[in-house]
């Protein structure tokens, strides 16, 4: 993953963003004329956006229940081979996200599943390798958030601990 420090992104590329996570099957003409850009110099930003790999792609946003996956819940997968974990993942279409991470555990995974039978199924494929933990999620607070290039002024220092003068 390459992660530029200092992005050169304008006003205009920041709104340029914002509407195309918003929706990203607007026209040119109509982001242009909500950015206030005319539509060749819109499409020419967008297209260094996306060069820059600032914008990686496009794709549309399912609902998962409306497909047939009544519960989707959260396993977290200890320490275990990471080239065994990776392949596993690969051949689990139920994982829908899946993060190598730091902590007690090694993985976090999203997964889709039909009913608590396939639930269980899913579930005793990550048990083989190691421990796991799983839970349900009853209610997403927040899903597929817009991001835009933070500002420093957004960047709060920690709190400073007094000590007794």
């Amino acid at each position: 993953m390459d992660f530029p420090l200092n992005p050169a992104l304008d006003a205009h590329d920041t709104r340029i963003l914002a509407e195309l996570q918003g929706d990203a099957r607007l026209s040119m003409a109509e982001l242009g004329r909500r950015v206030h850009l005319s539509q060749p110099a819109v499409t020419e930003r967008v297209k260094k956006l996306e060069a820059a790999g600032v914008i990686s792609g496009y794709r549309a946003t399912l609902n998962l229940g409306k497909l047939g996956y009544g519960i989707r819940a959260i396993i977290r997968v200890g320490r275990a081979d990471y080239a065994r974990v990776v392949e596993l993942v690969q051949q689990t279409p139920e994982c829908v996200n899946a993060y190598n991470v730091t902590g007690d555990d090694s993985w976090i995974l999203e997964i889709a599943v039909i009913d608590v039978s396939h639930l269980d199924a899913v579930v005793t494929k990550f048990c083989i390798l190691t421990e796991t933990a799983t839970s349900i999620i009853l209610n997403p607070a927040r899903e597929h958030q817009p991001m835009l290039p933070p500002q420093r002024s957004d960047v709060k220092p920690p709190i400073k601990k007094v000590l007794n003068a």
